[in-house]
Parts: structure tokens; sequence; C-alpha cells
């Protein structure tokens, strides 16, 4: 009886708030805030990431609500303009630490093109060694790169950038959890080095875990994923081209 009275009440509830303009927005904020506690109270385990966690707990809200992918991003897209404001904001550390990168431009050269071609020639190679199709194949190569940058490669050679995006996203979670054990593990205790190398594997998802650790990983973290971003969008086509 009482669930019969509470369930219709939740329900007008929960439809005269999504006719809110802000309600997705305030629900994304929202999630992202328990993964950050979850991440606080683990002790900053990069393990527990709150990127992962928010995505977790948006799906099933999604999926629980019936709300489609496009009514939310209606509702939260304020948080998608911020990116650009946001990625601008990296060159304040690149300004602040300039010396230290100006030192560092030729290791940095030489990363970024060993990082560059390992992720796009591993992620074509193994999807073509399990035998998915070329389509598939073509939206996996720019999976290390900036989401808007990715799904543009893709829609520009013939992929699916849909699945480009998910596949951003979760090459992105992995690499910010897995990055400070990976690089502790290798001993590499270089915070440029290690800032380097999220930065081209795990694009702003990677960069945004750097700058939790250290500034200085974070500032050079920022740098590879925008250099990432360039290299791949030129790499990328050519070999494509080699492939048809």
């Amino acid at each position: 009886m009482i669930t019969d009275v509470i369930e219709p009440a939740i329900q007008d509830v929960w439809v005269y708030l999504t006719a809110r303009p802000l309600v997705w927005l305030t629900v994304t904020i929202a999630a992202y805030l328990i993964g950050q506690w979850c991440f606080e109270r683990a002790g900053r385990r990069p393990l527990v990431n709150p990127v992962a966690i928010a995505v977790v707990l948006l799906v099933a809200l999604l999926m629980l609500t019936g709300t489609d992918y496009q009514t939310y991003f209606d509702g939260a897209q304020f948080v998608h303009f911020l990116l650009g404001p946001a990625t601008v904001a990296l060159a304040v550390p690149l300004f602040q630490n300039f010396a230290q990168v100006r030192r560092a431009a030729l290791p940095m050269l030489a990363a970024l093109v060993a990082g560059s071609v390992t992720a796009i020639l591993s992620a074509v190679g193994i999807a073509m060694l399990f035998g998915v199709s070329l389509e598939t194949s073509r939206s996996l190569a720019s999976k290390s790169v900036t989401m808007p940058i990715a799904m543009g490669i893709t829609e520009q050679i013939g992929g699916i950038p849909s699945l480009t995006a998910v596949v951003v996203m979760i090459t992105g979670i992995i690499g910010a959890m897995v990055v400070t054990p990976l690089m502790d593990l290798l001993r590499i205790g270089d915070w440029r080095a290690r800032g380097f190398a999220v930065g081209v594997a795990s694009h702003g998802i990677g960069t945004a875990r750097a700058f939790q650790v250290n500034e200085i990983a974070g500032t050079f973290a920022g740098i590879a994923m925008a250099l990432n971003g360039i290299a791949t969008a030129i790499m990328v086509p050519l070999l494509i081209s080699l492939l048809d």
C-alpha cells in the first residue's frame, strides 16, 4: 500500500525535475562529487578514479530513468562548453614552467613520435589481429587523443564516431588508473616523463590525474595531450590510406 503511494510520488517528482533545464548539469556535478568523495576516502588511490565512478553512476541513472543520451547531453552541455576554457587554462602552468619545457624539447619530440605511433599501430594492429572490420579498426585508431579531435578524425576516415567516443573515454580512465602504479613499477621517477607519458596515452583524463599528483607532471601531460592531437590527426589518415 505504502509502495503504491510512494512510487507515483517519486515518479511525479522525477518528471518535474527532468523538465528543469539544469537537472542533468546538477546530476553530473553531483556524480563527480560522489566520485571525488570516494577517491579521497580511499586515500587518493588511482584505482578509485572519480571520473570512472561518475560515469558508472550516470549510466546507471540514465538506464533506470529511460533517458536517452541526447536528452542528457542537452541538459549537461555546459560541462562540454567548459572543456574549451579548461584546455586554454593549461597554458598557465606551461608559462610558469616554460624553462623546464624548453630544456626538454628534444626528448619530448622523440617521446611524442614513439608514443603516437605506438598508440595508433597497437590499436589498429590488435583489432585486425582479432578479425574486426576495417570500419571498427578505423574507429579505434585515434583512441588516445582528446574526444573532439578523435571523433573528427574518425569521421574523416570513415569510422564510427560514437564508438570512438566510448573507446576514448575508456582509454582515458584506464590510463589515469594505471599510470601511477605502472610508473612506480618501472621505477620512472621523473615527473616530466611520467606526465608526458600519460598525456600521450590518455589525453585529458590522464592530464587531470597528472595534475592531482604533481604540477610539473600535469604541465607536461597537457603539452603531450595537445601535441598528440596534432600528430595523430596527421598520422592516422596516412596510415589508413596505406591499409586501403
